[in-house]
């Protein structure tokens, strides 16, 4: 059984996660709280096997609580379940020893995947988190970012670049409009960009294109 402490500032939050993931076979919610101060507080006395954490609450926050649990507990397991993707919490927090990193737009099963992945060391990041986590990595001499691309992501970035629609690049890849969707979130990722318009800008200067 593994089990799970959840620190989220908002009432309904904890008691929808707490209510699915209680109805998992393999998951057990030990302790729920409502700030940074009683999560920390909670997880040394329950010492979990995982804890979900918010990032922004009042008086100590999720960045706080999780330095102060890896400094007290030897290898928690905290996945971030947050809202925001801001720089100034996504490097804090992984920075402070966070395992995972997740939206709250994540589906319910995802979240227990990711619990799971957890319990085995395994760490799961938003796409746009890993981005920006190997952008942070790479000294500028290094790889640029189009070069973190793999070869169908490139080939998908050129026909973007060209201005075809999701449709137009499964057919000439001969892929699924759902994988062509997956490509692209990659792509924006890996680029640090908002969108295709700018996956498309990024792709000429770059010189990717005809």
């Amino acid at each position: 059984m593994i089990r799970v402490l959840l620190v989220d500032d908002h009432e309904m939050v904890r008691m929808g996660l707490s209510a699915y993931l209680e109805a998992q076979p393999d998951i057990e919610v030990v302790g729920e709280a409502s700030d940074g101060r009683e999560g920390v507080r909670l997880a040394v006395e329950h010492q979990p096997d995982v804890i979900l954490m918010d990032l922004v609450m009042e008086g100590m926050d999720g960045i706080e609580a999780t330095k102060e649990i890896c400094r007290l507990l030897p290898d928690p397991k905290i996945i971030v379940l947050t809202s925001f993707l801001d720089d100034d919490k996504v490097y804090p927090v992984i920075e402070a020893g966070a395992l995972s990193y997740l939206l709250k737009t994540s589906k319910a099963q995802e979240i227990a995947e990711a619990i799971r992945s957890a319990q085995k060391g395994q760490p799961v990041l938003e796409a746009q988190v890993t981005g920006k986590v190997l952008s942070r990595m790479r000294r500028p001499d290094e790889a640029k970012p189009h070069e973190m691309l793999t070869a169908r992501e490139l080939e998908t970035l050129r026909l973007i670049a060209e201005g075809k629609n999701n449709q137009e690049i499964a057919d000439e890849l001969f892929i699924a409009v759902k994988t062509v969707k997956a490509h692209i979130t990659q792509i924006l990722a890996k680029l640090e960009v908002d969108d295709r318009t700018q996956a498309a800008i990024y792709a000429h200067r770059n010189k990717l294109v005809e």
